[in-house]
């Protein structure tokens, strides 16, 4: 049961393929615009409300994405979320929800079935680092406290935002009795299933070492992709614009919209005439580098999507927004990158990406111009260290099998194996 754009997605695909590869039938729950996405990967689909792609793409997401506080889920999608996940997960042995779905265990709870929480990003208490704070870890025993208490706070805040309507639910449809004020936690008696529910994390330890405090049942697996490269068939003219000479970036902020894509892709061209490299453009769904003129077509590609794998191997470097998603791609591919960061979690993984020596300094989507942008490409394309440091994080994260793990941690958790 998977909420959100298509990076949020396809992490959870590989997941379910990984499953069903296994012997399970697997039936992702998501929104009806990822159907046909889904059904590709011969996994069932069941539909749930909500279109993330109409949404970012409307004046309410454009602007959550800016930076502003905005609702961005109305109360009536949330309890058309609620219903229609109810009627999804009805034939359900196990449930695995994700973190824009966190209410899926109070399905499960009436269900009666085991259910996992699934997710590309850290979530679980630690004192290591602070919510939405995985960059840096810490030693320091007053910052393992304050770090420590941002995931109560978190946790605290975002139940308030939906506790109304999630015991509305909890009372009409699912007959279960109301959660307290203070959330789950705070139960006097927690049901079995749902008392301590495991935790698989699609992120590599060499990435995001697991913290010591975390417990026994929290698994962090190894990134989860989806090998596409060898069914994926280029146009003639995106292989032809490969094969040239020239030294190539690859551009691409996934579902990431903005008012103004134009001034996006007059940064990108004017920065690559002031290094003299070549660019493709994955357009994706904000529509960045759709204006590019006839003048400037030698130098830059357009192209609304290409499968990471197939496309990443064979370009020198990656500017891109910091989606999860995204930079577990560029990790695999040992490419070094940099990040143009707008919301969310994004900021954090620049932060990541500059510790770990791969990538220079972010560039938030609101700072960057074509000076701050090239100067970021001439580092991206001449640090021979960065480019190792990279190169020798990818062969890491290609060693791993984080599906085959994560499928593993699952059997196990069941007693499918000892």
């Amino acid at each position: 049961m998977a909420v959100g754009s298509r990076g949020d997605i396809q992490p959870y695909c590989a997941l379910g393929i990984g499953l069903k590869r296994a012997g399970h039938k697997v039936t992702v729950a998501t929104h009806k615009n990822f159907e046909s996405f889904i059904g590709q990967f011969d996994l069932e689909f069941a539909p749930i409300a909500g279109n993330f792609q109409e949404m970012l793409q409307s004046d309410v997401g454009i602007r959550l994405i800016s930076g502003e506080k905005v609702r961005f889920v109305s109360d009536e999608l949330f309890k058309q979320l609620l219903q229609s996940a109810w009627a999804a997960c009805q034939e359900a042995e196990v449930i695995i929800y994700t973190p824009l779905a966190n209410w899926g265990h109070n399905i499960a709870e009436k269900l009666e079935v085991p259910c996992f929480f699934a997710s590309v990003v850290p979530l679980t208490p630690t004192g290591m680092f602070g919510f939405f704070r995985f960059a840096l870890s810490t030693k320091n025993p007053l910052k393992k406290v304050i770090n420590y208490a941002t995931y109560f706070i978190a946790e605290l805040f975002f139940w308030q935002r939906s506790r109304k309507l999630v015991n509305e639910f909890r009372i009409e449809t699912l007959k279960l009795p109301p959660l307290p004020y203070l959330g789950s936690r705070f139960r006097k008696k927690t049901p079995a299933n749902v008392s301590q529910i495991p935790v698989l994390y699609g992120f590599s330890s060499h990435v995001i070492p697991k913290p010591h405090d975390w417990p026994a049942w929290v698994y962090v697996t190894g990134f989860w992709f989806i090998d596409r490269a060898d069914t994926y068939e280029p146009p003639r003219e995106l292989e032809d614009f490969l094969g040239k000479k020239v030294p190539t970036l690859c551009f691409g902020f996934g579902s990431m919209t903005m008012l103004h894509p134009e001034d996006l892709t007059h940064y990108i061209i004017e920065a690559l005439k002031k290094t003299s490299f070549g660019g493709i453009i994955l357009s994706g769904w904000g529509n960045v580098g759709n204006v590019v003129s006839i003048k400037d077509s030698p130098r830059v590609f357009v192209i609304k999507d290409v499968p990471h794998d197939w496309l990443l191997p064979q370009v020198s470097a990656m500017v891109h927004h910091g989606g999860a998603s995204t930079t577990a791609a560029v990790l695999r591919a040992g490419i070094p990158s940099v990040t143009v960061p707008f919301f969310a979690d994004q900021p954090i993984w620049g932060e990541k990406l500059t510790y770990l020596g791969v990538s220079p300094a972010s560039i938030p989507y609101k700072k960057i111009s074509e000076e701050n942008l090239a100067q970021a490409i001439k580092i991206l394309m001449g640090d021979e260290v960065m480019r190792s440091k990279a190169q020798e994080l990818g062969e890491k994260i290609r060693a791993e099998d984080g599906v085959a793990n994560a499928v593993e941690a699952f059997h196990r958790h069941l007693g499918l194996i000892t």
